[in-house]
């Protein structure tokens, strides 16, 4: 009997907390704006924008051959878990001149998965700066016109992101080269915010059927 307490204790009990405070923070919490109404990508694309999706916004710049890992990280560890949802997209900004290079970065994902919701927008390099400098955050382009970080953006073209991490207090974006950050941060605000449309959903379903 006192073995089987023990196992009960050092096992199971603290799978249960976890799952307990993982779906807590899922369910409950509400990811903060951190910058509001950033420029919406059709300024630049007319057939693609930001209004009325949860959008993943990265950067690639002019060296893709370099930032593939950045790609294939976010399609394993995001992008996979989350593509289904409705709302739910990509958004790469690409300089012009690099085509070619997207079309061969975009058959290699689509070897992996379904990329249909996978989007790359060509752009110069001016409105490439001026699309992330609308961002307001700490951080800047490296002369490539690329970023390792990646950004949430909600449907109302608001940045969402951390303002109490506790590595670096306000959190804008999240570093595609690490793995550790996709699987440990990312994902969880990802959750969030999935969740957070989902509880509003519900609501107003509920409210239109009374």
């Amino acid at each position: 009997m006192k073995k089987t307490f023990v196992l009960v204790v050092l096992f199971i009990f603290p799978l249960v907390a976890y799952l307990f405070f993982a779906s807590g923070v899922n369910n409950f919490g509400r990811l903060p704006i951190l910058t509001e109404n950033i420029d919406d990508i059709s300024s630049i694309d007319p057939s693609k924008t930001l209004d009325g999706k949860i959008t993943i916004l990265g950067f690639l710049g002019n060296r893709l051959e370099n930032q593939k890992t950045i790609a294939l990280n976010l399609n394993q560890k995001i992008y996979k878990p989350f593509f289904e949802f409705t709302d739910f997209q990509f958004m790469m900004l690409v300089p012009k001149g690099m085509e070619d290079e997207a079309e061969e970065l975009k058959y290699e994902l689509s070897q992996l998965e379904d990329i249909s919701r996978w989007n790359f927008v060509f752009a110069e390099d001016l409105q490439i700066q001026q699309l992330f400098s609308s961002l307001h955050t700490d951080l800047s382009l490296g002369s490539d016109m690329g970023s390792p970080y990646v950004f949430i953006i909600d449907k109302d073209r608001n940045l969402r992101g951390r303002d109490d991490d506790e590595d670096e207090g306000v959190k804008y974006g999240f570093k595609a080269t690490s793995v550790a950050e996709l699987n440990n941060k990312m994902e969880d605000d990802v959750k969030i915010i999935l969740a957070e449309y989902r509880l509003a959903l519900k609501k107003n379903n509920a409210s239109r059927s009374k």
